[in-house]
């Protein structure tokens, strides 16, 4: 079983260093298994072979933080990481989330009731083989228009559900993704471990939820940390200043801006994703890159511009 908080580790030289996820010593540089399906995180991964031994080449690097969601695929990420890794390192914390399901058409849809949630979480168990799963984020839906979003559950029967879960023993922790101030704020009583929102050096419209964290020691564990191919996510890596500072330093822009990352805050937690052995290899190494404060102070300035 694993993901189980414990007391008393050894710490040792995690990726990044050391940070702490639901009582748990993890190197701040962790693993997304989002990638690891096929295009549009969905059906089978182009190369099974490598996404395995990406996945085995994760723990052989020191990373004993991996998040993942039955729905990548749908059910593709945590059958790749049972077969890869099972049985796990005892050390390993495995984070998923519940809240959303894919149509047949590989589309995002929201799976919100508690019943949904309930059955989220008895699926990750059940495919990643464990009694209980470190954390289980809370997915949530942004967009209060869109047909069957969930909206119309109450947001305290989710919480609700989740603290069941929590306390019946099949989670270990509860997260929230995607989540609102309001929400963060109203959620704290039921205990948050960690929270999953799209933050970059670029976008850092949520930093008013990372103050929050930081006050009570809550991991955040940012999503879209280089930005992404969706056309309104702007591409961290393309930024003139993010390139300037990479070619200064002799790393790749995505190191930089993965980097600024680690720097901003001691609580973020990168789970970078991949399906890639060389991708891998660059993002661990990001925990290395040191900027300098003239260097951070101008990626500082980069956010709204």
């Amino acid at each position: 079983m694993t993901g189980i908080g414990t007391s008393g580790e050894k710490e040792l030289d995690r990726p990044g260093g050391n940070g702490e996820l639901a009582g748990r010593l993890v190197g701040r540089v962790g693993f997304g298994a989002m990638q690891l399906p096929g295009p549009g995180v969905f059906g089978p991964p182009r190369d099974r072979a490598t996404a395995l031994a990406v996945l085995r080449r994760v723990v052989d690097l020191g990373i004993n933080h991996i998040d993942t969601a039955q729905f990548y695929g749908p059910d593709v990420a945590n059958e790749l990481i049972h077969e890869a890794l099972f049985p796990y390192p005892e050390d390993l914390v495995l984070v998923s989330k519940v809240g959303a399901r894919r149509d047949e058409k590989g589309g995002w849809a929201p799976a919100q009731r508690p019943e949904e949630l309930r059955d989220g979480v008895e699926a990750n168990l059940s495919s990643l083989g464990v009694q209980q799963v470190g954390v289980v984020n809370l997915r949530l839906h942004s967009d209060p228009n869109e047909e069957g979003h969930g909206g119309e559950v109450d947001f305290d029967s989710q919480l609700a559900e989740m603290v069941a879960l929590r306390d019946e023993g099949k989670i270990g922790a509860i997260g929230l993704s995607n989540v609102s101030l309001d929400q963060l704020r109203h959620a704290l009583p039921a205990g948050i471990a960690c929270v999953q929102n799209a933050y970059s050096v670029l976008d850092r419209s949520s930093e008013p939820l990372l103050d929050i964290c930081r006050e009570r020691a809550i991991a955040w564990a940012p999503f879209f940390p280089l930005g992404s191919a969706f056309p309104w996510v702007p591409k961290v890596t393309e930024q003139p200043a993010v390139v300037a500072a990479a070619a200064a330093l002799g790393v790749t822009p995505a190191q930089v801006g993965l980097a600024w990352l680690l720097g901003h805050d001691p609580h973020v937690l990168l789970i970078p994703g991949t399906s890639s052995l060389e991708h891998l290899a660059e993002n661990v190494a990001a925990g290395d890159v040191d900027l300098s404060q003239e260097t951070v102070h101008v990626l500082d300035g980069l956010a709204g511009s």
